[in-house]
């Protein structure tokens, strides 16, 4: 059978003339080892094949190599459909993708948390690479690539287990009010989610982090069990107070599954600030501390005071990496400049005193961005190419635009009674019965895998 691309001029043609009536079959999947229209979560795949039979389907580290292919229409440029594939593959645990529009076939293969193009060629040419991409996809190919794998697995567990060290990562930008707080715990959520094991830090006097994962669900001060054990108990020197993070760690109460852990903030920070500010070592306290649990947490997430004051500075000593969310705005875009004053004349000789590398800027990371499509097709580019351009600064590769879901999740209650009490969720769990937030959910699973791949914890 031969395959004409002219054929296909919708994407159920490419679907159904390209996929099921030519592909499968010559690669040798049978009916019962191929699903359409497969639904995981709030991810949706358009067929997923796999090396040898699976009933009932799983996805889980124990699977077969399998496929994903996902059709479009014949007019859409597949580059913007890759970060997309890059999520299935990389979130499912699936080897393969093919990614087509019937005039241009492209398959991707998983590598630790990214992917790469493996194959690429146009549709009419499908019949002269058929060999080359049975060797890649091809049913029997995938069962010896199988065999093979759990070879390399069974040889991998007789080596002693290398334990990755901890990063930290600093959520910070001098300008208030772009998404900080949002960017913090959620990303947290997404990490945990992933199976690492996370610690979120507020270091903000606000204690939106604190509110946010649900540590504060007291409606009177009498009932405030935080006061006497919170970050700043960390920062403060000698006696009762000098506490160490397992001290003052709490579990995340209601917020995300599973829960993260966190080292709550309080409002008495602000009255607090000059009793650190009289000791230098006040700056330094909290990396020292986080040496102390290196062992026990892959990933720590500092969420930051939209200030240069002793908070932030402890913040960013402590951190590998930082991360500044940003609206873009011409506003949050000259706070970059104090950003960057505040890492070249500050904390980068704090780390260089106690031994430590510069700190990494990960990136800035577009947050609060309209979703409108005139926006994101001609301004947003613009806005975008100002912070490499103008500020000599990196980009992160995903974005969070601006969605009620965001909001709602966190500001969420729970009817007591008569009370009202805070029941606030990660943007995973509102997505679990509010359809709404399941593309804010998607943004911050991406973000996750970004930052995974960038901090090599793989």
């Amino acid at each position: 059978m031969l395959f004409n691309p002219e054929l296909c001029r919708n994407e159920s043609e490419v679907e159904s003339k390209l996929i099921v009536q030519y592909l499968l079959p010559q690669l040798g999947y049978t009916p019962d080892t191929w699903h359409q229209e497969v639904a995981v979560g709030s991810i949706r795949l358009d067929f997923l094949a796999f090396a040898v039979q699976v009933v009932p389907l799983v996805l889980d580290a124990n699977s077969p190599l399998s496929v994903v292919m996902e059709a479009k229409h014949p007019k859409q440029n597949l580059n913007h459909h890759v970060p997309r594939l890059r999520h299935y593959l990389t979130s499912l645990n699936v080897g393969y993708g093919l990614l087509t529009n019937g005039r241009e076939i492209r398959i991707y293969e998983k590598v630790n948390s990214d992917v790469k193009l493996v194959f690429q060629c146009a549709g009419k040419e499908v019949e002269a690479k058929l060999e080359d991409i049975k060797d890649l996809i091809g049913r029997d190919s995938l069962k010896n690539r199988q065999l093979k794998k759990k070879l390399e697995i069974q040889v991998l567990n007789r080596e002693q287990e290398r334990q990755l060290p901890m990063k930290t990562i600093a959520i910070y930008h001098h300008k208030g009010g772009v998404g900080k707080t949002t960017v913090a715990v959620n990303l947290a959520a997404a990490l945990s989610n992933q199976g690492k094991r996370v610690l979120l830090i507020d270091l903000d006097a606000q204690a939106n982090t604190t509110f946010a994962t649900g540590l504060i669900k007291f409606q009177f001060e009498e009932d405030d069990d935080l006061k006497e054990r919170n970050v700043f108990h960390l920062l403060d020197a000698g006696g009762e107070n000098n506490l160490l993070i397992s001290d003052v760690v709490r579990k995340s109460n209601g917020f995300n599954q599973p829960e993260v852990d966190v080292i709550p903030s309080h409002i008495t920070l602000i009255e607090r600030q000059p009793k650190l500010a009289m000791y230098g070592a006040s700056r330094t306290r909290l990396a020292k501390k986080l040496e102390l649990v290196k062992d026990i947490y892959d990933v720590v997430i500092i969420d930051t005071p939209p200030s240069l004051d002793l908070y932030a500075s402890a913040s960013l000593t402590a951190a590998d990496y930082l991360i500044i969310p940003s609206d873009l705005k011409p506003f949050s875009n000259q706070g970059l400049v104090s950003v960057k004053n505040f890492i070249k004349t500050e904390i980068n000789e704090n780390r260089e005193n106690m031994g430590k590398q510069a700190i990494r800027i990960m990136g800035v990371l577009p947050s609060k961005i309209s979703n409108n499509n005139q926006y994101i097709k001609y301004t947003f580019p613009k806005h975008r190419s100002v912070i490499p351009e103008r500020y000599q600064l990196p980009l992160m590769d995903n974005m969070i635009t601006e969605r009620t879901a965001l909001s709602h999740c966190i500001n969420k209650t729970l009817v007591v009674g008569n009370l009202e009490i805070p029941d606030p969720k990660s943007i995973f769990e509102f997505a679990r019965y509010e359809s709404s937030a399941s593309q804010a959910a998607f943004e911050f699973e991406s973000l996750g895998l970004e930052v995974v791949r960038k901090m090599e914890l793989n």
